[in-house]
């Protein structure tokens, strides 16, 4: 696994880096939907640890979430985020993002895919790939076991299950299209957080423990890119309008 450069970056500075996006993509772009998304998970997560002078006010729909050492939740908050930073680099360059991000990058634009299609694949993408990298990447700057950052990882894990509450809430159509709606909630309903989550933890625990056989840890995170990018493009399926 390659180092990323700006893993340093304080949360604040993500927040920017997000809002910016916010403000210059077009609002139907699918990956301004994702952005508009997880720009307000990493507000409520920078105001909990107590960086969030630019972060603005709380999102009534964020939960109460309190950090135990928000030394721990901002190395993983940040290391987590630039993952997706670091996707939306590689294809505003011209390069190939991560197999998990591509099906959002390629159908960003497709009138056939739904808002709701959109946050929940980038969503996909992040927790089923991105946040297992971003464990490693904080144990090492760390210098600790994955243990040690269970409780942050449950915390942001509370916000994440949230915030795809408020995300179905907001961006499922209503019951005026419950016809069109149908082939939609049986597209996603197959999609568990959840299950992501748990996942997401045992690849975490898995790539650490792998960390002195890096040919078969390389292996092991192609190969989740890989599965979560195909499960990715299932979400991203074109519906009838």
């Amino acid at each position: 696994m390659a180092p990323l450069e700006h893993l340093t970056t304080p949360v604040d500075a993500v927040v920017a880096r997000m809002r910016t996006l916010d403000e210059t993509l077009p609002a139907r772009d699918g990956v301004a939907v994702f952005n508009r998304v997880y720009l307000a998970v990493t507000r409520a997560v920078a105001q909990e640890i107590g960086t969030g002078r630019c972060a603005g006010p709380r999102a009534a729909t964020t939960p109460d979430v309190r950090f135990a050492d928000p030394r721990v939740a901002a190395t993983l908050d940040v290391r987590f985020a630039e993952r997706y930073l670091t996707a939306v680099d590689a294809a505003a360059q011209g390069r190939r993002p991560p197999a998990c991000w591509r099906p959002l990058f390629q159908l960003r634009r497709h009138p056939g895919v739904r808002p709701l299609q959109f946050a929940l694949a980038g969503v996909n993408a992040h927790i089923g790939h991105d946040l297992a990298l971003a464990v490693v990447d904080a144990c090492r700057t760390l210098d600790c076991a994955p243990a040690e950052l269970e409780d942050e990882f449950d915390r942001v894990g509370d916000l994440l299950a949230t915030l795809e509450e408020h995300i179905r809430e907001e961006l499922m159509p209503g019951p005026d299209l419950l016809r069109i709606a149908d082939p939609l909630t049986h597209l996603l309903s197959a999609w568990s957080l959840e299950h992501a989550r748990d996942a997401t933890w045992a690849a975490a625990r898995a790539l650490w423990a792998l960390r002195a056989l890096p040919d078969v840890a390389a292996e092991f995170t192609d190969r989740l890119d890989a599965a979560v990018g195909f499960a990715g493009r299932m979400m991203l399926t074109p519906l009838p309008g």
